[in-house]
């Protein structure tokens, strides 16, 4: 896993790939909260659409997570 990810809507992120960051595309919140589990200890930012962030919650305040942005609408 690179160490900067983004996760949310492929749409929303494609662009960041040229800037090497790997995507985890994430339509749904069920899928969102799946990529999210599926992160390594090795990803040290994760970039976040804002319906990504939403489906997370309360999981983007535990302890040792990875630092989030998330991105503007």
């Amino acid at each position: 896993m690179p160490q900067v990810a983004g996760l949310g809507e492929l749409s929303r992120l494609e662009g960041y790939r040229l800037a090497g960051v790997g995507v985890l595309a994430a339509e749904t919140d069920d899928d969102v909260r799946t990529a999210w589990q599926s992160l390594t200890e090795d990803t040290l930012v994760v970039l976040l659409t804002p319906r990504a962030a939403a489906a997370l919650g309360n999981a983007l305040a535990e302890p040792g997570v990875p630092m989030t942005v998330v991105l503007p609408s």
